[in-house]
């Protein structure tokens, strides 16, 4: 019944999901939904079909929309599966018992009376990542609690908590400080006065400190984000906990009330979406999300601004560029590199393939957007645009062709710039890395070469697998022979030793007798 999680996302791995021939899962949106999808503890699920060679199999699923991993969220039902109403109470049931113990309400009466407390009294449980009133200490005292928390590490609980790093799920990667300062600046330089930060925790934190600050900014802003552990450091009117999956409000209309007010303010003027989506996560239930964020904002526009365009930036790798393009014609990507304080290999100051992959997508004309010259960015007059120092602009695209940050090679054969490290192969008629398989199967099986099916269902693999098992039990077999052998003579050599010593003692007391 179960269908394997590990397919969800494998469409978009390398950011060239969607093309004829595919293999994968993909999502699904019914023109008409009629029958509202089943709920899971992340709220309405998305329903898959897997596609084999660009052809859809007959039998559709739901499935999380938040969680690629089975192990995070085990929801699992075919489209056309009745369930009983014993089943349906007991699904109920765990979607409940897997909600936040806390409502908002009860979080926003426990931040207020917490800041009231002397600092002595502050304490902030680091197991159960939990704000502590004096009345829960005593069931904490066996934990690890940090005490005397000030007001400044309140404004910033992202330094408190510690993030959520799982890649399927959560991927909670922060903004280091170099990023999120010029996302803010930029922010400020460009004159907007809302930012809406769609799994942004970091910025939402830094654009409140400079609104607090001695030299205080007009920008105001709201995190949705699907980390409930946030609902304990703010107010209604700073955080909704949401999925930007299913655009799911987990505190309902209320939630939805406070976003809708949010971009609407000032009939939607100065107001922008900047959104950091887990890097695993498909792009097309993200973009209909955005939709619907964007179909929120045109309702408090007059119908003389019905033309315009929610300004966002989409924070996302280089290599989904075409997706992300599918959805959002509009869209450039810029080349500055995001980088991130807890990631391994998102870091500012690399070089090479080791730097950041990580860019912004926006439909804000990038003629208006300056990029630190600083840090390695330079304007083209060509293009009329900032661009890396190493994307170098190419007379026969005019374009500066550079996605990640390296110096590109025009190939005349394919008509355009590719990586340094890439050749034109005569045999596939188009570059790619010298050590690539030309004969290999773009898409399909591993094993047999077939194009209908993938590894794991190639109908050869139990062959292959009765094979592997026939060769390990000979060599076990073999294995056991040599050690009963070795055993058998260590027992023989025994016997006869013992043998010998006994006719020599016979021997000695016929002599002494």
């Amino acid at each position: 019944m179960a269908a394997p999680r590990e397919w969800l996302g494998t469409v978009e791995a390398e950011g060239i999901a969607g093309r004829q021939g595919s293999s994968g899962v993909e999502v699904v949106f019914p023109s008409d939904p009629a029958t509202p999808a089943p709920l899971c503890p992340h709220g309405p699920t998305l329903l898959f079909v897997k596609v084999n060679q660009g052809k859809e199999e007959t039998r559709r699923f739901y499935a999380c929309s938040a969680c690629r991993d089975r192990k995070d969220c085990n929801f699992f039902q075919w489209e056309d599966e009745k369930l009983s109403g014993a089943r349906l109470a007991a699904r109920e049931a765990h979607n409940q018992k897997c909600q936040p113990p806390l409502s908002r309400t009860q979080c926003v009466e426990r931040y207020v009376k917490f800041i009231g407390l002397p600092l002595s009294q502050r304490k902030f449980c680091q197991r159960c990542q939990q704000l502590l009133l004096p009345d829960d200490w005593e069931k904490h005292q066996e934990h690890r609690v940090v005490g005397d928390i000030s007001i400044t590490q309140l404004k910033r609980p992202s330094q408190l908590l510690y993030p959520l790093e799982n890649k399927k799920t959560n991927a909670q990667y922060l903004f280091a400080d170099r990023s999120c300062q010029f996302l803010v600046d930029l922010l400020s330089t460009l004159g907007f006065t809302r930012v809406l930060c769609v799994g942004t925790p970091r910025l939402h934190e830094l654009i409140r400190l400079k609104a607090s600050g001695e030299k205080k900014s007009n920008i105001k802003s709201l995190l949705l984000d699907i980390d409930f552990r946030y609902s304990q450091f703010y107010m209604e009117d700073s955080f909704c906990h949401y999925n930007m999956f299913n655009h799911h409000f987990f505190d309902g209309k209320a939630a939805l009330e406070v976003c809708r007010t949010f971009l609407q303010e000032d009939k939607g003027e100065g107001v922008i979406m900047v959104t950091d989506p887990p890097f695993g996560g498909l792009v097309e239930p993200l973009a209909v999300t955005f939709k619907k964020l964007i179909a929120m904002w045109k309702e408090g526009q007059s119908q003389d601004s019905s033309q315009k365009e929610l300004p966002i930036f989409w924070i996302f790798p280089y290599f989904f560029e075409f997706r992300i393009r599918q959805f959002f014609p509009s869209f450039c990507m810029l080349d500055y590199q995001v980088d991130y304080d807890n990631h391994a290999l998102y870091k500012h100051g690399k070089t090479g393939r080791k730097q950041s992959p990580v860019r912004i997508f926006t439909n804000i004309p990038p003629n208006k957007i300056i990029l630190p010259s600083e840090e390695g960015y330079r304007f083209c007059p060509l293009c009329q645009r900032y661009v890396s120092l190493e994307n170098q602009h190419c007379e026969h695209c005019n374009s500066c062709t550079s996605k990640d940050g390296r110096k590109w090679n025009h190939c005349f054969l394919c008509k355009k710039c590719v990586k340094p490290s890439w050749i034109h192969c005569s045999i596939c008629s188009h570059c790619a890395l010298p050590d690539h398989s030309c004969g290999g199967p773009k898409d399909g099986c591993f094993i047999c070469g077939e194009l209908d099916h993938k590894r794991s269902t190639c109908p050869k693999i139990t062959t292959s697998k009765k094979v592997n098992k026939a060769v390990r039990k000979q060599k076990q077999r073999k294995s056991n022979k040599m050690k009963m052998g070795t055993t058998k003579g260590q027992s023989m050599n025994h016997t006869s030793v013992t043998r010998k010593k006994r006719r020599r003692e016979r021997a000695h007391q016929y002599l002494c007798s």
